[in-house]
């Protein structure tokens, strides 16, 4: 019914240039409720170029498929052409500037990508006019440039939209605009706009009647008049809205309308008054939330957990009470780790070192999903743990070699626990070492007489063990925790065989910490493995570039692991990957270097022809999009 109770007339026309190329295309589909207009202009030179066709093709198929005056509409049809010049089956990149007009007979919106261009004319004033995608026209809108001068300035071709555009593509989308009777709208492509200017279309425009076929002849009789140099092809179409469609059921529809909006409108006042008053609580509960929430950050910074630990509870009741998922996320990893950090605190100052290094351990980790705060305390904490349990563990190892009647080696071990404590002013493991060392000269006193065979034999295993563990320490300590877990469980056996529990209880410890270490290891070999893949896929794909960058973090994560040998693997594939950049960088080379052939031989011709040489005949063809 709105088709035929309206009358929309529209006359194109589309001509080739001088070299007898037209890459330019129009096409418009009229149907019950909506009608689509589209002009496209190809942005490529090749005389093969489809992309003008392609694009205006794509979006009325598009359209077809789904007819509706939508904003989302209007952007699909216009991302389906996009994708259609990106995936085209072409030797040369497809590309194209594009603007479409949707209307359903009362009402218009346009979408536009590039530097086609759209006008609509009422009583013979412009009211409506499109935007050029270029870096001139946002000189025009900077103020940079005037406007009169945008048709011949060097940066009018230069465009961030357009179609066949590989990532960023945006078109403009404009609003609904309601149409009126006797309205006139155009579409033109460059050949037009670069040598007719505003002011003659509009003068074109307010001398129109009911009739478009005038005034597209009127604009190309112009244009050829002035026969410009280098006249590129252009299209121009006009569409005339000489009656609007009118819905006969519009008051009535109103009416109805009314008496259902008012009692909604009143609810909603209501209902405004009781969201206001909500909203305006829920705003001093985000703004305590949020400061309890900053207020923890900045006590962790300053090593005061107890208020951190009071600040971070409070945000964290706020959020649960408004339902602040992120806040709730955030503030719950904080809390573990500020529990985490108050329970290693609580256990070093009972002389719990295990289960302060363990807490202390268990806080890095929640560390990690907590933006790093606190990472430095921990660290020094740990340090600190570490150093108590080593003087522990010496005198833990002198009071076994002291069992094993290694007088000479238990002496060793407390006198470094003695000087290790005082160096870091471990007052209590001085104290322990002191005493350890006292009832070590006692032993020597009461078992000087003791079979030093057998005991040469004890010794000896526990030397052995020992050793293992010093040297699971030293890898522990360098990170490698691969052989730091096999020197452990095999000091652990030996300390289970020689029926030391104290030793092997602290093993266990150990043990379990280096196990902690290795899963950590093993997420960044997943991390690394996860990065290679993505690598190897871009490579397969002859992306070098993202290969590259693949590589690159694969690589970045081995070095923090230390894995020298994966790290020069991937060193190996990155050289595969500048030798396949350097490829097509040569293939561009070597690309632009034929087209400056084709280019010389071209003007060679031209200039031939200027000498009076017979030039070869070209069989001319019409292009009409």
């Amino acid at each position: 019914m709105r088709r035929q109770n309206s009358e929309f007339l529209t006359v194109f026309t589309s001509e080739a240039s001088r070299k007898i190329k037209n890459t330019d295309f129009f096409g418009f589909v009229e149907l019950d409720k909506f009608a689509c207009y589209v002009i496209a202009d190809g942005i490529d030179d090749n005389v093969d170029a489809i992309s003008a066709k392609l694009a205006v093709d794509t979006v009325v198929s598009a359209f077809m498929e789904s007819p509706s005056m939508s904003k989302w509409a209007v952007g699909r049809y216009l991302r389906a052409a996009n994708r259609a010049l990106l995936t085209a089956r072409s030797k040369m990149k497809l590309k194209a500037s594009v603007t479409v007009l949707v209307t359903n007979y009362v009402k218009l919106r346009y979408g536009q990508a590039g530097n086609t261009r759209f006008r609509l004319y009422r009583d013979g004033f412009l009211r409506i006019q499109s935007q050029d995608s270029s870096l001139s026209m946002d000189m025009v809108r900077e103020e940079r440039l005037d406007q009169d001068k945008l048709a011949q300035h060097e940066e009018r071709h230069n465009l961030f939209c357009y179609l066949g555009q590989e990532k960023g593509f945006s078109p403009y989308i404009s609003k609904k605009f309601k149409l009126s009777n006797s309205d006139a709208a155009a579409l033109y492509t460059r050949g037009i706009w670069e040598n007719v200017d505003e002011g003659e279309l509009k003068d074109v425009f307010t001398e129109a009647t009911d009739e478009p076929q005038p005034i597209v002849d009127s604009v190309e009789d112009m244009l050829l008049s002035r026969q410009p140099e280098g006249l590129e092809k252009y299209t121009f179409a006009t569409i005339f809205f000489n009656k609007i469609f009118s819905d006969p059921n519009r008051k009535r529809k109103i009416r109805k309308i009314l008496m259902i909006v008012i009692p909604i409108l009143l609810v909603l006042a209501i209902l405004t008054v009781i969201l206001l008053i909500r909203h305006n609580n829920r705003k001093k509960d985000i703004a305590a939330m949020e400061q309890s929430f900053y207020d923890a950050i900045e006590y962790i910074q300053a090593d005061n957990y107890p208020r951190a630990k009071t600040e971070c509870q409070n945000a964290l009741d706020l959020a649960n009470k408004l339902k602040n998922k992120e806040v709730q996320n955030d503030a719950s990893n904080y809390m573990k780790l500020i529990e985490s950090v108050m329970a290693g605190d609580t256990d070093l100052h009972d002389g719990e070192y295990r289960d302060a290094q363990r807490n202390y351990l268990n806080a890095q980790n929640r560390s990690r999903h907590a933006d790093n705060l606190g990472l430095d305390y921990i660290q020094g904490r740990l340090e600190q743990t570490g150093q108590y349990i080593t003087v522990h563990d010496l005198i833990a190892l002198g009071d076994t070699l002291v069992t094993n009647l290694q007088y000479d080696k238990a002496e060793e071990q407390y006198s470094a626990a003695q000087l290790l404590a005082g160096s870091i002013y471990f007052t209590e493991g001085r104290d322990s070492a002191i005493a350890a060392l006292e009832r070590l000269y006692e032993s020597m006193k009461q078992d000087q007489a003791d079979n030093e065979t057998a005991a040469q034999q004890e010794s000896e295993a526990q030397v052995a063990a020992a050793g293992v563990l010093s040297e699971g320490d030293a890898a522990f300590a360098k990170g490698d925790y691969t052989s730091a877990l096999t020197y452990y469980t095999t000091s652990l056996q030996k300390y289970t065989e020689l029926e030391d529990e104290a030793q092997a209880a602290a093993l266990r410890i150990k043990i379990a910490a280096t196990e902690e270490k290795l899963a950590a290891q093993q997420e960044l070999a997943a991390e690394a493995e996860k990065y290679m893949s993505l690598a190897e896929a871009a490579y397969g794909r002859k992306n070098y570039v993202q290969a590259k960058k693949y590589y690159l973090l694969a690589k970045d994560v081995y070095s923090n692991m230390q894995n020298n040998d994966k790290v020069a693997e991937v060193s190996r594939k990155m050289e595969l990957v500048e030798i396949g950049i350097s490829a097509e960088e040569e293939a561009d080379r070597k690309a632009e270097e034929e087209r400056d052939r084709l280019e010389q031989e071209r003007r060679e011709q031209e200039e031939a022809a200027k000498n009076g040489q017979e030039s070869p005949k070209t069989d001319l063809t019409e292009a009409v999009g």
